[in-house]
């Protein structure tokens, strides 16, 4: 089967986007469903910190943090999907992200707004760091629009970083 990226064996799986090898799919698919249960971890965090925020900085963290729990929220669906288009499974259920996720929750009762802000930074480095590893796959590969849309989530990531870095600067 030809396809503008080259040939494709007959043992290919056709997504709605592309075909792919079978072991191509599983490798792809199995990285962005440890990143949608990476981004669920990270959104719940990110709304528990904006829930539980105090402060003289109440206002600016609390709206920062909204704003950012919704671009992660945002991901969850584009990245599950982009496992089922090209021919993956993804996330079925809560226990699932919890066994699939690398970011760690917080049940801290008390974390002041700067060990907040730090704790959101470092698992948005981290999150950034496994999109990269992702993102590798996927151009060796050659599943172009998944190495696309994670150039965009990348990008988005490094935001929320910078914002993060910004605010919790002395």
């Amino acid at each position: 089967m030809g396809t503008a990226l080259g040939t494709r064996s007959a043992s290919a799986v056709i997504g709605v986007e592309q075909s792919l090898p079978s072991d191509v799919v599983v490798d792809i698919s199995g990285a962005l469903t440890n990143l949608v249960a990476d981004v669920f971890a990270l959104y719940l965090k990110t709304k528990n910190f904006h829930w539980h925020m105090s402060g003289p900085h109440f206002r600016d963290y609390h709206l920062l943090l909204d704003e950012q729990a919704d671009q992660v929220f945002a991901m969850v669906d584009a990245v599950a999907e982009r496992c089922r288009k090209i021919g993956g499974q993804t996330i079925r259920s809560v226990g699932e992200v919890a066994r699939r996720q690398r970011l760690k929750d917080s049940d801290v009762q008390e974390l002041s707004p700067g060990a907040m802000l730090s704790e959101l930074r470092a698992d948005n480095v981290r999150l950034r760091e496994f999109m990269l590893h992702a993102h590798a796959l996927c151009e060796r590969h050659e599943d172009v629009a998944s190495a696309s849309a994670l150039e965009n989530w990348i990008d988005e990531a490094e935001k929320r970083i910078w914002f993060l870095f910004e605010c919790s600067r002395n």
